[in-house]
């Protein structure tokens, strides 16, 4: 049974008339009779009686109108609810990112992304660079914004550089303003606020500080960003955060720049290398880059 014999079938029943049935689905009237004659042969009953000229549904026929009618009306379910997908009128993205950059960069490039496309769902998984890179691997997500270099180098996984972005000193309004710019060996003896393990910042910091020839002192440990930026406003200690991070979360915030050659961290937008992302995660990837290099421009360095 093709679809094409149940769509001249329903014409006939709708026209009761092959001639009129055959131009109004754009076919010869020969071709249709013999797709009709063709599908009784194949269900084994005459769908019509053509008795004395006059075309009438059989039993067999009364019985497949409606079943018909439902196919072809799924048919073109199916195609429209592709084509809307094709369209970017509905569908998904799966997006991990860090925290910070969930913080920082991600609101406004999702804002410009949702005005374009609003019937597309918006997933995001925040969580540091090494969770993400498994997420990614095992295909539950369509693309991750990580740090670079990966935490461990994956043939399974594309990426492109995204922005270098510095990283800058935070402490309290409320408290004595630290040197500027702050060298990290100023940060020898200054209480700091750490992320909990597994941030990407977390390990930049710790591995600045060991390349000084010095353990960080924390005082809080453990937190994701807000909390970690809520302690320092609260006089806590520093941190050693983006500069995007710092730039938005100033109030009641002192941001220090870090002197040369400071520390900088590299963002890439990742993905499977065997599967290509879906249209709608491409087109978010679009509005990533245009968003990055008119907010950035040189890399956001």
């Amino acid at each position: 049974m093709q679809f094409q014999q149940l769509l001249y079938f329903v014409a006939v029943a709708e026209t009761r008339h092959f001639t009129r049935a055959a131009e109004q689905v754009h076919v010869s009237q020969p071709s249709l009779s013999q797709q009709i004659r063709s599908l009784e042969t194949e269900l084994g009953a005459e769908l019509f009686s053509r008795a004395r000229g006059n075309i009438a549904l059989t039993e067999a026929g009364e019985t497949l109108l409606p079943l018909a009618r439902r196919i072809l009306a799924d048919a073109d379910t199916a195609r429209l609810e592709v084509q809307e997908l094709a369209r970017l009128r509905r569908g998904r993205v799966r997006l991990g990112a860090t925290p910070s950059l969930c913080t920082g960069l991600l609101p406004e490039v999702l804002r410009l992304f949702h005005d374009r496309h609003p019937g597309i769902r918006l997933l995001i998984e925040e969580s540091g660079s090494h969770d993400l890179v498994r997420l990614l691997a095992r295909g539950a997500l369509d693309l991750a914004l990580v740090v670079l270099p990966l935490p461990t180098a994956s043939p399974a996984l594309t990426t492109v550089e995204v922005l270098r972005e510095d990283l800058v000193v935070v402490s309290s309004a409320d408290a004595p303003a630290p040197r500027r710019p702050t060298r990290i060996a100023d940060l020898r003896d200054q209480p700091l606020v750490m992320f909990r393990h597994g941030y990407d910042l977390r390990e930049l910091t710790v591995a600045a500080c060991r390349a000084e020839g010095f353990e960080p002192t924390f005082t809080v440990e453990g937190g994701e960003m807000d909390a970690v930026l809520g302690f320092v406003r609260a006089g806590l200690g520093m941190a050693v955060v983006p500069r995007m991070v710092a730039t938005r979360a100033e109030p009641g915030l002192r941001v220090t720049p870090l002197a040369a050659p400071g520390l900088q961290r590299t963002i890439g937008l990742a993905h499977r290398s065997d599967v290509a992302p879906p249209r709608a995660a491409r087109e978010l990837q679009g509005v990533l880059l245009a968003h990055v290099g008119q907010e950035h421009p040189g890399g956001g360095g």
